[in-house]
């Protein structure tokens, strides 16, 4: 008691412990509850019934649109996608003074792939947090959408050199007593069941929030995850900006025709049914391998692809660092991809774009070996984005300035 009233906290005594086997609880001397503990410990056993439903979606079929410079902007103020930097700047992320990679990177505030604090004065260990979520791909399919949901945060935390990574979950679902809720949940866990121990993440902590309906129906399946690693050496650590001006591009991972629940498909006005899909097991090897270049220093910088696909991440690295990029779409590594724009705004999991410094050539390429990846572009001094197409054709060209001031239009707080 001396020890709370020191911290100015009130306590008291409110009970004791009896060997007698029960729970007695007392009202100003009245007896309100005298219940048997074992009553208490062995409640009854809840049995609910889960059914699977496929839901039934097509494909659009629409013609590829001639000026891709145009969507790429449009794509770039998608809400999902622009930048939300009033509200990071409205969070102080840097309590304490400890947060060595900020969420916002490059001379001109970039979306970072995690964020990494230094919490310990005596080391120089980090700790990464970074998050995946598409709610969309639960209109779809809740397995694909939990799968993507671990393999985008663990990309992100990887992005940055985050290593032993575990993570934490949040459900936000509708009445799991209603059978197609329940089916659609389990699918999800088993999902979380699946990629998790493949890529050996522990599932450490997590939450849920449950029966979200209202008179309109249930909410879409949606599932939140946050993975937490540690980085050896924050000295060491990558961020998604452009470095210099000759540096190589390489798109790590495969590109597959996965559009379904994509933003590209939500700006056309499409769902689809092509979700993305895990390949864990490739995608292990990926990871591991860029987390050992990561460490070698072999890395400049790095930027996972997930809402917007490949040219959403270049149009970021390039608008965060004022610097331009020449892309080729030739040698991307893909599955059945023969449109423009579906290689580049597919959202195929498990890929990065990676700058390297040319004399990091042969290294980076040795630890890639055997993996999906190829070289497909430069960083430019020229203050401009320039993809060339499957068929080698310019199909964008657009000044760096216009893709900063795209990314910042949608959810600016209104200040210059």
């Amino acid at each position: 008691m001396q020890i709370f009233e020191k911290e100015d906290v009130e306590a008291n005594a409110i009970g004791k412990l009896t060997p007698e086997k029960r729970l007695v609880l007392r009202f100003k001397g009245t007896k309100v509850a005298d219940l048997d503990m074992q009553f208490l410990f062995t409640p009854p056993k809840s049995i609910k019934t889960a059914t699977f439903e496929t839901v039934s979606l097509k494909e659009p079929a629409f013609p590829e649109p001639k000026n891709l410079t145009t969507i790429l902007l449009q794509l770039l103020s998608a809400p999902n996608i622009a930048s939300k930097e009033s509200v990071i700047r409205g969070y102080d992320h840097e309590v304490k003074g400890n947060t060595t990679l900020k969420p916002l990177q490059g001379e001109y505030a970039g979306p970072n792939d995690a964020s990494i604090i230094k919490p310990l004065n005596n080391s120089w260990k980090g700790v990464s947090t970074s998050c995946g979520m598409n709610p969309n791909y639960g209109k779809i399919d809740s397995y694909w959408m939990a799968a993507s949901a671990i393999d985008e945060a663990i990309r992100n935390n990887v992005a940055v050199g985050g290593q032993r990574i575990a993570l934490l979950d949040n459900f936000v679902w509708g009445n799991p007593e209603k059978p197609e809720r329940l089916g659609s949940l389990v699918r999800a866990c088993e999902a979380c069941y699946d990629i998790a121990t493949t890529y050996k993440t522990p599932f450490v902590s997590g939450k849920d929030s449950l029966y979200n309906e209202s008179p309109l129906g249930p909410v879409t399946p949606t599932l939140l995850i946050t993975a937490v690693g540690i980085v050896p050496d924050i000295r060491l650590a990558v961020s998604m900006d452009l470095k210099a001006p000759g540096n190589l591009l390489y798109i790590v991972g495969k590109t597959y025709n996965e559009l379904g629940g994509s933003e590209y498909y939500k700006l056309k006005g499409f769902l689809g049914k092509s979700v993305p899909k895990v390949h864990a097991n490739q995608a292990k090897k990926i990871f591991t391998a860029l987390t050992k270049a990561i460490q070698k220093g072999a890395i400049k910088a790095c930027h996972d692809l997930s809402e917007g696909g490949l040219a959403i991440a270049a149009s970021e690295m390039a608008l965060a660092s004022g610097l331009g990029a020449e892309l080729n779409l030739k040698k991307l590594p893909c599955a059945d991809v023969k449109r423009d724009d579906f290689a580049l705004f597919s959202e195929s999991n498990s890929r990065f774009l990676v700058e390297v410094n040319p004399k990091d050539k042969v290294a980076f390429e040795g630890f890639m070996k055997g993996k999906a990846f190829a070289e497909i572009g430069k960083v430019t001094g020229d203050l401009r984005l320039i993809i060339k197409g499957l068929k080698g054709t310019i199909e964008i060209d657009v000044p760096v300035e216009d893709l900063g001031a795209a990314w910042k239009q949608t959810l600016s707080s209104g200040e210059a």
